[in-house]
């Protein structure tokens, strides 16, 4: 098999998605500006460091989801899709992703952005198969903030690919792997799969791609 993988947010987005629907929360005034954006930046900066406590974020990020409930959240959801990531869906990256499809490759979307904001843009790139942060629900069937499963965050993302090749009785060893990302929180899936490329990469991740000899590839200037 050949199975090709892809960060989202700065690898086949120009923007994170995490963020800017964030920023878009606040727009429609589900959360106040100031004590939102002071908060949402610490968390992004710890993200970019690589400290980030992905509970702890989660928990926030998900916040004006879980108040809001499943019917307004859903949406403002396609009000973001509309507003805000249609206009990020861009030509070099959807081609990217129709050029594997189109050689057969497997390809996934592997996030550690959760699946509530992740999952109709992994549909609007064509791509079935989406491992990103699994939330769970209460009793009343809504997310409750916290985080189903091990989240495809650092190291947990390959965790998540190896389950996902194990539902299908595969290993590492049985697929010819390659992981398109920016960042370097995704090192450890980037040194797992047999072709890796960093992709619009950060600074710390250009540097150690250029190192190691790894492709660059500079899909697009990121927003």
């Amino acid at each position: 098999m050949k199975l090709t993988l892809f960060d989202l947010d700065h690898t086949l987005l120009p923007i994170d998605s995490d963020y800017a629907w964030g920023q878009f929360t606040t727009a429609i005034g589900w959360t106040d500006p100031v004590e939102f954006a002071h908060k949402n930046d610490a968390f992004y900066r710890q993200y970019q460091a690589g400290t980030l406590d992905v509970h702890d974020y989660v928990r926030f990020a998900i916040d004006a989801v879980r108040r809001r409930g499943a019917a307004e959240s859903l949406a403002a959801h396609d009000r973001f899709m509309k507003d805000v990531v249609r206009e990020n869906l861009k030509a070099e990256a959807l081609a990217l992703v129709a050029q594997h499809r189109r050689a057969g490759d497997e390809v996934l979307i592997v996030t550690a952005t959760n699946e509530f904001v992740t999952r109709p843009i992994a549909d609007a790139f064509g791509v079935k198969d989406l491992i990103a942060i699994e939330l769970e629900r209460g009793p009343d069937g809504w997310f409750n903030g916290e985080i189903r499963g091990v989240p495809s965050f650092r190291d947990g993302k390959v965790t998540r690919v190896a389950q996902w090749l194990a539902a299908r009785q595969l290993d590492w060893a049985d697929v010819d792997s390659t992981f398109y990302s920016d960042s370097i929180n995704d090192l450890p899936l980037m040194e797992k799969v047999r072709r890796p490329i960093a992709t619009n990469p950060d600074a710390r991740l250009r540097a150690l791609a250029s190192e190691r000899g790894w492709r660059i590839l500079d899909l697009f200037h990121p927003s």
